[in-house]
């Protein structure tokens, strides 16, 4: 599934086509995990401002010089979606949506929404054209916490929800460590990639009950979330499974994991035989040695 990694990079991949025109919009396959809004052809006419992140969302914002409406459309790419710049391409078997661009030379350029296992999402979040019906921000958006890359994620932070500071009432959480920091409700973007690597290099073991971990390896363990997905984005995503962006590119992250996918492979560190544990479902893959478990 593509990771805030991948959807940041998949972000920077559509700069080129700011303040360029839409002058056609095709809806090939309009089932995702939602339909593909009949009207998004409404499109013609208006061209890209701005293209933003939201957690693993990206939205593009729309304007019409001549009419002065705006219009924004929210993107998830589910498990294997990715948007694909393409001229002079066929569409594919599996391409949903093509929207062309047209810019100031008259080149166009077809933006493709790719997705085999159709979990992906594409929705108005804002239409000028019926202001006040659209409630996908608030549905989608409201409950996100806090960028992990943003000053507002810190150790305070953290620790706050952990303990519980805010809320005298609720006792501090004691559910798995890596479980708390992939709630999208505490801290956006850091999924299951991401977090094996940054509790790996903090020495925590993934199944550590999140109220026993210290100030000193909470700090470790958001510098460490920091750095990885700092890391991830400048090269360029971990192109695990589907994940393409651009014109076919895949990430080179994938290529530096120290722990995740390598259950029962030697530890980069010690040389301890990787273990993998099952955490909400998931594969947690940790070493032994380097991340014990504290009982």
């Amino acid at each position: 599934m593509p990771e805030l990694p991948e959807v940041e990079t998949t972000k920077a991949s559509l700069e080129p086509l700011l303040n360029q025109t839409v002058t056609k919009v095709s809806i090939r396959y309009p089932t995702l995990r939602y339909a593909i809004p009949a009207d998004l052809g409404t499109l013609v006419g208006f061209g890209l401002v701005a293209v933003r992140r939201r957690a693993k969302y990206l939205l593009l914002d729309f304007y019409h010089t001549i009419d002065h409406r705006h219009k924004t459309v929210l993107i998830h790419l589910g498990m294997s979606g990715s948007l694909q710049q393409h001229r002079d391409l066929d569409a594919r078997k599996h391409d949903h949506l093509l929207i062309d661009f047209i810019d100031d030379d008259g080149v166009t350029t077809t933006l493709h929404y790719h997705d085999p296992r159709r979990f992906g999402m594409i929705l108005w979040t804002h239409n000028d054209d019926y202001i006040g019906t659209i409630d996908t921000a608030e549905r989608f958006l409201s409950h996100l916490g806090p960028e992990p890359l943003d000053d507002a994620f810190d150790v305070d932070y953290l620790r706050r929800i952990i303990h519980r500071t805010d809320n005298l009432r609720q006792k501090a959480i004691t559910k798995p460590i890596k479980s708390v920091i992939m709630d999208q409700a505490v801290v956006v973007g850091v999924g299951n990639i991401y977090a094996a690597e940054s509790l790996f290099l903090s020495h925590i073991h993934p199944l550590t009950p999140a109220y026993q971990i210290d100030d000193d390896k909470l700090e470790k363990l958001v510098a460490n979330i920091k750095h990885i997905l700092a890391k991830a984005i400048i090269q360029g995503g971990s192109s695990l499974k589907d994940f393409t962006v651009g014109s076919g590119k895949t990430g080179y992250f994938q290529q530096t994991l120290l722990v995740y996918g390598r259950d029962g492979e030697s530890c980069y560190h010690c040389g301890s035989l990787l273990e993998n544990t099952k955490i909400g479902g998931r594969a947690s893959v940790y070493c032994p040695s380097c991340q014990p478990l504290h009982t």
